[in-house]
This record gives structure tokens, sequence and C-alpha cells, in this order.
């Protein structure tokens, strides 16, 4: 069995768990083997039920006490039934499981391992997963993996689907050589592979972990260093004289810039003055003001007789951007156009007449802009917003379509500046380090889930006001459909709460019409409150909104949080971010402390550097940033400082990768560069 042979070559994979699989990404063999678990299980002793506690995961020997019942509920087929040992009963439920009611039997006994969950002053289990005896005891204190899962495809497939690919897969020889491997005291490639699936114990996961991190930043700075070496060498082909227009648009604004936009602007426009290429990543804050930095180089570009475009990662914030840019720049003979995929045939076919005649002059839009069919006229400047939710390829792709457009990235990501120059490496970095004068801080507070009420009476006071919250859930991991279950409930018992408002949820499993289409009533002030289980849309722009909560806070990483409570204070009102810890533990007050005191997103990046550690394998992944499938660059900064130190080496000295030692490293490269950037 080769890597790259379809999965159907496995033994077990059939037509419809390929089709399942291929929704996970998994389409070749190889990419059956990079789906690394998210997370370890350990199936623990037998519990009693009167000794089961709310939110952990056991196992129980029960009986069934009454015949299994099929209920109905939206969308949802549910199987629940009563259990019960000689110290209490638990109601059971299955869901979208019908096949059930004839397996389960009244009076047999069973050992079943699922969540504890508390429903209407109750203890239940939620899907649980039926265990033989042998299963159990085969199983029990051995780290188990849990894998990322979608509609068909249940752990147990991938496990077994696993355990053939690795036993079976021709894989080929370590790329690193023995020596930088003794270097970085790192395992074989092969070992690793076993070892990160089916781990015999804590230390083989924690050194299989460490080798695939390593492999995941020394191809991805090594990349970057190359490229970074490519584009020195380039010219500007779009070599720019400063316009008075620029000044005007400042002397326009309803307030002044601060010294740090300034000193930022002062750089884009030399550098598209200057005879290189421009290649920059300006990093601020939330509510920095890095919108009106882009504006000022669009328009400069515009003046210049080239086209810009910008590109962003949600249709919502197109159009928003679409918008203010309307609004700024009128006046200015700079003609705007919007391309999004929503649009129809006949509207795009008009907007790609435009662009490709050099009638529009500055184009905003999401990744219809890097489709084959959108052709430039002279696309002197790209500029990327929120840069880490599309990926280098994306940023690539578009690059590629211009004459070697200068290049602007915007992110509101606060990385420490040490991992910023590593993790942009294609890129030089500014940051805006400064907020607007008179905006009013944010208020927060960290609370424990016994505040909930007083904080939904204090929602209820601001929407009474006129005003708007968001409300956040963390997902549900067991799930895609539990996940939106948990939203739904949250969202019908906070309408319970406030019967008189308008409160609509977002979950994962929504399309991305229906997404868009809530958050645009959200921002047109249609919802009240908004439930959301994923990360409300990066950059959407509500200045009505005032409250944002965010329950089990302690779930997410301190930057995803600062990110999230980036979504409020963008009005002139004061706004307050609500956090609700659930955990009793010291670590997650310590760590939520940091946000309750600063509002400073690189103080709070520094601060989460020092705070996390190794040990938390799995426990919280930063969104945003660069996306790398096992690798955190906070929590693995070490490996990340040393991969980068082992590439550079490499980028440095040119002829060292053309060593015959160094052959693996150099076609691994070239396959790695093909996926990233073609």
């Amino acid at each position: 069995m080769k890597q790259e042979d379809r999965i159907s070559v496995i033994k077990g994979i059939g037509e419809k768990t390929e089709t399942g699989m291929a929704k996970l990404g998994i389409f070749k063999v190889g990419d059956l083997l990079e789906h690394y678990p998210r997370n370890y299980d350990v199936y623990g002793e037998i519990k009693e039920i009167e000794a089961l506690e709310e939110g952990e995961t056991a196992v129980i020997e029960v009986a069934v006490a009454n015949l299994p019942q099929r209920k109905k509920v939206r969308n949802l087929q549910m199987i629940q039934c009563w259990v019960s040992d000689y110290s209490g009963r638990l109601l059971v439920t299955w869901f979208n499981m019908p096949f059930l009611q004839n397996k389960i039997r009244m009076g047999n006994h069973y050992l079943f391992r699922g969540k504890v969950i508390r429903k209407n002053g109750m203890l239940g289990m939620d899907q649980p997963v039926i265990l033989s005896k042998e299963e159990y005891v085969n199983q029990k204190d051995v780290l188990q993996p849990v894998y990322a899962l979608t509609a068909g495809i249940t752990n147990n497939m991938v496990k077994k689907a696993m355990s053939i690919a690795i036993k079976e897969t021709l894989l080929d020889k370590d790329y690193l050589p023995a020596e930088i491997r003794k270097e970085c005291n790192l395992i074989e490639e092969k070992s690793a592979l076993r070892k990160i699936h089916f781990p015999n114990h804590l230390e083989e996961l924690m050194e299989a972990r460490k080798r695939i991190v390593f492999d995941e930043f020394f191809l991805f700075t090594l990349a970057l260093n190359y490229l970074k070496k490519q584009k020195e060498q380039k010219s500007s082909n779009f070599k720019m004289l400063s316009t008075e227009a620029c000044e005007e648009l400042m002397k326009r604004l309803p307030f002044s810039l601060t010294e740090a936009q300034r000193k930022v602007w002062e750089t884009i426009r030399n550098e598209l003055q200057g005879d290189s290429q421009m290649n920059r990543l300006v990093q601020g804050d939330v509510g920095s003001g890095k919108t009106i930095v882009a504006e000022l180089a669009l328009l400069m570009t515009a003046k210049n007789g080239f086209q810009g475009c910008i590109m962003v990662p949600t249709e919502v914030l197109a159009k928003q951007h679409f918008q203010s840019l309307s609004q700024d720049l009128n006046g200015f003979g700079v003609r705007i156009v919007l391309l999004i995929g929503s649009m129809t045939a006949k509207e795009k076919r008009e907007v790609y007449s435009c662009i490709k005649n050099h009638e529009a002059d500055v184009i905003v839009g999401t990744h219809a802009l890097i489709q084959e069919t959108v052709e430039y006229a002279c696309l002197g400047l790209v500029v990327t917003d929120e840069q880490h939710r599309f990926g280098v390829k994306q940023r690539e792709a578009l690059f590629n379509k211009g004459l070697e457009p200068h290049i602007l990235v915007m992110s509101a990501t606060p990385i420490p500046r040490t991992l910023a120059l590593i993790l942009y490496g294609d890129l030089d970095v500014s940051t805006i380090d400064q907020l607007p004068k008179n905006r009013l801080a944010i208020k927060n507070c960290v609370v424990a889930t016994d505040y909930r009420e007083k904080a939904y009476r204090f929602i209820e006071e601001q929407v009474k006001a006129g005003h708007q919250a968001y409300v956040i859930c963390p997902m549900v991991e067991e799930s895609e459909v539990m996940d939106a279950e948990n939203v739904i409930e949250y969202t019908e018992k906070l309408q319970s709460v406030m019967p008189s408002y308008q409160i609509s949820f977002l979950h994962g499993k929504m399309k991305a019409k229906e997404k868009n289409q809530l958050m645009e009533q959200f921002s047109k002030g249609e919802i009240q409150v908004l439930v959301a289980t994923t990360v409300v849309e990066v950059g959407v722009n509500v200045p009505n909104a005032t409250v944002m909560m965010i329950e089990n806070a302690e779930r997410f990483g301190l930057a995803q949080l600062h990110q999230l409570r980036g979504r409020v204070g963008r009005g002139g009102f004061q706004s307050y971010c609500i956090f609700v810890n659930g955990s009793q533990s010291k670590e997650s007050k310590k760590r939520l402390e940091v946000l309750n005191s600063s509002n400073d997103g690189f103080v709070i990046a520094k601060e989460d550097l020092k705070l996390r550690g190794p040990g938390d394998l799995f426990g919280i992944r930063q969104s945003g940033m660069v996306e790398f499938k096992m690798a955190d660059v906070y929590q693995d900064a070490e490996i990340l400082l040393k991969a980068n130190e082992i590439a550079k080496r490499f980028t440095e000295d040119e002829v060292k990768l053309l060593c015959k030692k160094y052959e693996g490293i150099r076609s691994k490269l070239q396959l790695y560069t093909s996926d990233l950037f073609l």
C-alpha cells in the first residue's frame, strides 16, 4: 500500500465510507495517516450511578429498565431508555441511531460509556458507546485516539482503517538526516506516526507529537525563508508617486491618525514609491485602525493609474468594506466594485468586464477574487484582510494574477514579535501598537457559572437600552449534531428568560448563505442577541453591540478570547465582556485574570506565551494565525524557534541543500511548496 493510493484500497472502506472520509479531507492513504487524533481517551474503572458527576466521561454497568422509546425532536431522531444499577437510575439518550431500538433489550445488562450531563435537574448520559466485556478489558487504561468525525463516520471506523494503514503502508525513508534528529532530540518519522495514533503511554505520545510539530514548523519556515529570498530579488513593476489625495483623505477624516498609524503609513508610502516590491504585514490590535492605512494605500495605487484589491474572509465583511471605502473615497474619482460569490452570473460578468477593461480601480471581495475567470488590467496592490483566515496558498494565487503587485497583509491577531518574524517569514512586519484616543475601554469580568442569571439580567438591561449582545458557547466535542443541538437548546433557554426580544443562533452545521444572512440581520439590528458556537465572523462591525458573554471561557485560548471580545466596543458606547469560568482550577482562574486586567492584545499574547506549557497537549487551541494540523505557536514556541534556526542554515547556504545527504529535505520541500504555493 502506498501513501498516494486512494483510501478504498484499505480493507473495509467501501464507496459510502470513502465519500464520508472525503468530507474530512481524506482522499488518499497519506491523508488518513495525517488525520491526527484531536484528543485521547482512557477507559477508567466502572462507576456506580450514584458516584457519577456532571461533565465526566464514565463507564457504567447497568440493566435496561424499560423498552427503548423512539422520539423525534426537530430534525433529530432520539432513542431513550432508563437504566439502573443497585445505586440508582439514569436516562440514556442516542441521537440519529434508530437501529438501537431493536438492539437494546429491556432487562439485559450492558456496559455503556459516555458523557454525564444534567437535564431538568436529573443526571443523564448522551450518545454513549456500547461496549462488550472483552472490548472494555482490552481498552482499559490504554490511550485511545479520538478523531474529528463527520456524519456516517465513527471513531471505530477511523481507528480500524488507521491500524491497517500503519501496518501496510510503505513509508519513505526519513527525510531528516540522523544528525538533525540527534541535535533536536527527535524520533524517526515512522515511529512518530505509529505512536501518535496508538501510543502505549504518555511518554510515547509526547515524543511523537514533538516530532510531528517539528516537521510542521521546519517545512513551513524553510518554505517561507526561500519565498522571502525570491521576493527580495524582485524589483517593483508598480513604482508610484506621492499623491495629494492621501493628504486630503487624512484631512477629511473625523479623527486624527495616531502616531503609530502615521509611522506605518509612512513606511508603506515609501515602499510603494521605492524600487522593490512591497511585502508587508501590518499587525494591529482589534480597533487600532488598520483599515484606514489600507484605504490610503489603495487610494495612492488608484491615483497612480493602477488597480488595487482587498480580499476578506466573509461576504458580510466584504460588503462592509465596500460601503466604508465608497463613503471614504467619495469625490476622489476612484471606481470601486464588489465581487462576492452570492452575486448572480450576470452581475459577476459585469464586474469581470470592469476589472479586465480597467473600469474599476479598487476591487473588494472574498475568495471570488482569485478565481481564474478574474483578469486584472494592471493589479498593483493586493491587500488581504485578517490574513490568518486565508493562508499562504490563497494569498499566492491572488499574487500570481498581477505582474508582481505590492502585497499588504492586515492581521488583528496579536503575536509576540519574535514569533511574528518567523510565522510571517516572507513578509516585513509593522505594528500599530496604539489605540485611538477617546476610545472607551471594554469593562471585563470573570465570573463563576452561578453568576449566569445575573448576566442574563444585565444583557436584558443593555437590550432594553437599544443595544445588542453576543453569547458564545464553546463547541460540544462529540459531534456537529450535538453542537447544533447545544446552541439551539441554549437559545431556547435564553428566549424563555427574555421573551420580548429577538434571539437567534449561529452554529457550525449551517450553510454559508444562512450564516451570512444572520450576520447581516444582526448588523442591521434586526436580532438583539446572537448565540453562536463558532467564532463570530472575523472583523464584522456591529457598533451597536455592547455585551459579549462567553460561556466556558476556560476552553478557549487567550488570543481567541481577546478576538471575541473585540466584536464589542466598536461604537461610542460603553461595552462589556463577561467571561464565564466553568472550571474550579487555579490555572484557569489565573489565565482568565490576564484578560480581566488588560485590553491590550500584545500584553495578552506575551502572557499567554508564559502561561501555556507543553502539559496542555490538546486542551486549548488558538484559532487564527497560521493553521497547523498539530503545532500550536504558543505552546510549541521553543520547537518553532529551533525549527527556524535549522531552516535558516539551509537558506543562508543554498549549496547545502544540494548535498546528497539532504536530498530527502529537498524533495520534501518541493512537495510541500507545491501544496502550499501552487
